[in-house]
């Protein structure tokens, strides 16, 4: 993990000479946005997403500070003459079609639901943005990194995500993904769960894991979260997740790393159990 931190570090602090020559872009979505900063010159960067400098959002918000943000509608858009404007799969189809009848160039990148989807994104957004050195770099490092990191379809410690509301993720996501990648089960596939759901407080006091996966709190009160505060899971260890959790970025292993260090802490803890 280190190594790919150096690299992105570097990257982040390379320039081009021939910056001029290379595509402007636009980014309306805080996943494009992280591809957008670790990948483009500071000076192709029109603007990024209104959530691009936002910590519970994005992995990189600290440096998207320093670019504008886009309000998100065609109009402003064009005004800023992109050569290309990078958008995600659910962007407003109405955006989109506007821009493209306009003759804005826009690429929609798909969700990622693996971490070994990560190297292909790398390289198509390095080919939209014509740095392709930079991303074949990174994509190479993250690969080598996920290889160090074990599957987990045996036993292991078991984990819930329990967010407000019960909302939890199972099967073909990116977080579930990541949990396995870190060492632990998912109660939610376990229980036959694809995509998101919700479990039930029942279900998690019922079926002891091993450690729950929460989310952070916002400012101000919700009675959403009231469900994942209630006094009959106090004793269970929570994992808060990230926005390194959400978007599929090389900073993904992060999260799988924060799982692998729960997974030992609760397994050393059962040891001593015994």
């Amino acid at each position: 993990m280190r190594r790919l931190l150096t690299l992105i570090i570097t990257t982040l602090a390379a320039t081009v000479a021939s910056a001029s020559d290379l595509p402007k872009v636009v980014s309306v979505n805080v996943c494009t946005d992280q591809y957008v900063l670790l990948l483009a010159d500071n000076a192709q960067i029109l603007s990024l997403s209104r959530l691009a400098d936002d910590p519970f959002s994005s992995a990189m918000a600290a440096r998207a500070k320093d670019f504008p943000k886009t309000a998100g509608n065609a109009e402003a858009i064009a005004m800023q003459q992109p050569d290309l404007v990078v958008a995600s799969e659910w962007t407003d189809p109405a955006l989109v079609t506007m821009l493209r009848a306009i003759g804005v160039e826009v690429l929609q990148v798909s969700s990622i639901t693996r971490l070994d989807q990560i190297p292909d994104h790398l390289r198509l957004m390095g080919q939209a943005l014509a740095q392709e050195d930079r991303a074949e770099a990174l994509a190479q490092t993250f690969a080598e990194e996920l290889a160090q990191y074990r599957l987990t379809d045996g036993p292991g410690p078991l984990a819930a995500f329990y967010y407000p509301n019960g909302y939890a993720l199972g099967a073909g996501t990116l977080s579930h993904d990541i949990l396995t990648h870190g060492g632990a089960r998912n109660l939610s596939v376990e229980l036959g769960m694809q995509g998101g759901g919700r479990l039930s407080l029942e279900q998690v006091v019922l079926l002891e894991p091993d450690f729950l996966i929460g989310s952070p709190s916002y400012n101000g009160h919700s009675r959403s979260e009231e469900v994942t505060q209630h006094p009959a899971i106090d004793g269970v260890p929570i994992l808060q997740s990230s926005a390194e959790w959400s978007c599929g970025t090389p900073s993904s292993l992060n999260a799988a790393l924060q799982v692998r260090e729960m997974v030992k802490t609760v397994e050393a803890a059962q040891t001593t159990d015994k």
